[in-house]
């Protein structure tokens, strides 16, 4: 992850908890505040509700590269927040792709332009 660092204590979890804005889909629930930096901090969590070891690593490997490979359409400056819902247990890549780009919608945290920008590259 070249623009973001990861978000680890619980203290900075728990700042994003209560200052920070959240909305959710079928399979994620994501929070997003400020941090007053020009990189963005990402937490993933995924309980025990999830599934065993396994399945809660999967999970997490996949958000985390979901969002690796899209970062740049990312908006700066974010202390982001995923969580994994017990439905997330058995879906693919793009359906966890996917619903990360529906909440980044919703938080207006995606930058649309670098969207239109990489499609017009892949069609030359």
């Amino acid at each position: 992850m070249n623009f973001s660092e990861s978000l680890k204590k619980n203290k900075d979890f728990k700042i994003v908890y209560k200052e920070g804005t959240s909305y959710a889909n079928k399979y994620l629930i994501m929070y997003k505040r400020s941090n007053g930096s020009d990189r963005n901090r990402i937490g993933i969590s995924v309980s025990k509700k999830v599934g065993n070891s396994v399945v809660r690593h999967r999970i997490s490997r996949l958000i985390r590269e979901s969002y690796r490979l899209q970062e740049e359409r990312f908006l700066k400056g974010l202390d982001i927040i995923v969580i994994a819902r017990p439905s997330a247990a058995g879906i693919s890549y793009q359906e966890i792709e996917s619903a990360m780009n529906h909440l980044g919608k919703l938080h207006n945290i995606i930058d649309n332009q670098v969207e239109k920008q990489s499609n017009e590259t892949n069609f030359n």
